[in-house]
């Protein structure tokens, strides 16, 4: 079993930065793709980005592309999302989740934390 545990949210104006984190317990997850999704107010969980367990494949959503990235320390059993130019449409809670598949589809992942509110201001 993995525990994940987000932090790092909070509320932004537009044009600034986060970090969030995700802190895995439970069993290492350096076998694991490591994912980030985001849930929007009325809309389904989408993908944002992944990083491939070995740490050098990435892929990102069109829509945070440029201004979002991944990244992984193993040795941490932590996976981070660093934000930059943040725009109101980026206000949503972020999930982490860590998959054997992994990918861009959430049925990928086979577990999840509950997730860090995001809010960006106009």
């Amino acid at each position: 079993q993995v525990q994940l545990v987000e932090s790092g949210g909070g509320l932004v104006q537009a044009g600034g930065s986060l970090r969030l984190s995700c802190a895995a317990s439970g069993r290492s997850t350096s076998t694991y793709t490591m994912g980030w999704f985001r849930q929007g107010p009325g809309k389904v969980r989408e993908f944002a980005a992944r990083m491939g367990w070995r740490g050098g494949s990435t892929n990102y959503a069109d829509h945070v592309k440029g201004r979002f990235t991944i990244s992984r320390d193993n040795a941490k059993n932590t996976v981070y999302l660093q934000m930059n130019s943040l725009k109101p449409e980026d206000t949503a809670v972020y999930y982490c989740a860590a998959g054997v598949v992994g990918g861009t589809d959430v049925r990928g992942y086979d577990y999840w934390g509950r997730g860090t509110q995001v809010t960006v201001s106009s």
